[in-house]
């Protein structure tokens, strides 16, 4: 099959023939107060997808892990009526020291990367601001938004392709390598809000003088008591040691962003 005709099936599968109710649980659907202007979705021609975040007009953050070399990669835009558009990518930039290696064993890594795109996005959608906060801060009950695009039923792709958010809370020791997030009404005893299959590369957001910033990108999720699949823990890679490389490699890509 030619990847763009497996780009167009991809997509297929994640438009929704019925209402969704989740994120992975029982989430809303975003609103422009709480990520929809920030957050796209990404489709490859290995017929993988995933969620990324507007930081410039034509720069989108996303997880390195779902942009590996050897596949083409395309952003998704809706119209009123739900009829997709497909977005051209220019060019990928994966963090020099991600390894798919260590992330297939589930060691952390840096698992953070930059998609250029061929032209603008529209007027709405609007750049999102990395968080300036150290990740080493962090504290478990702290706060985050997740916004992504993934299904809302492991293994139902029909279930994603609207984009909800869920907002999540820090647990067990977060640092500047992983952030561990949780449902706080079932704190992975049981299956829970959390990110799922097509969130990989989802925006967490924190609120900073009313306002939303990434502090990181969805990288992995488990099911509820650590088992396989989701509705358990959301592990996100945050930007406190890639904030640096993310701003130099905006630049370079002449997409400059907020220093």
């Amino acid at each position: 099959m030619r990847p763009a005709s497996l780009l167009v099936t991809t997509l297929l599968a994640f438009l929704p023939t019925s209402p969704v109710i989740a994120l992975v649980g029982n989430a809303p659907a975003a609103s422009d107060a709480n990520g929809a202007r920030h957050a796209v979705l990404i489709v490859g021609s290995r017929g993988n997808s995933c969620t990324g975040t507007a930081i410039a007009r034509d720069l989108v953050l996303t997880a390195a892990h779902c942009v590996p070399a050897g596949a083409d990669y395309k952003l998704v835009e809706f119209d009123a009526a739900r009829r997709p558009t497909l977005k051209d990518v220019a060019r990928i930039t994966r963090h020099p020291q991600f390894s798919m290696q260590s992330f297939e064993a589930k060691r952390t890594t840096a698992d953070v990367a930059l998609i250029k795109l061929a032209e603008p996005l529209p007027p709405r959608f609007a750049p999102a601001s990395l968080s300036r906060s150290d990740a080493r801060t962090v504290k478990p009950g702290d706060r985050f938004v997740v916004a992504g695009f993934g299904v809302t039923k492991p293994g139902d792709g029909k279930s994603g392709g609207t984009l909800r958010i869920a907002e999540l809370e820090a647990t067990g020791k977060p640092g500047s390598l992983q952030i561990r997030l949780v449902d706080p009404a079932t704190r992975n005893g049981r299956s829970g809000l959390g990110a799922c299959t097509g969130d990989s590369g989802a925006p967490a957001f924190a609120t900073n003088a009313g306002r939303l910033e990434v502090v990181g990108v969805v990288s992995w999720s488990t099911g509820p008591g650590n088992s396989a699949g989701c509705g358990g823990l959301t592990g996100i890679t945050p930007l406190t040691r890639y904030r640096a490389w993310i701003v130099e490699t905006a630049r370079k890509l002449g997409s400059p962003i907020g220093e």
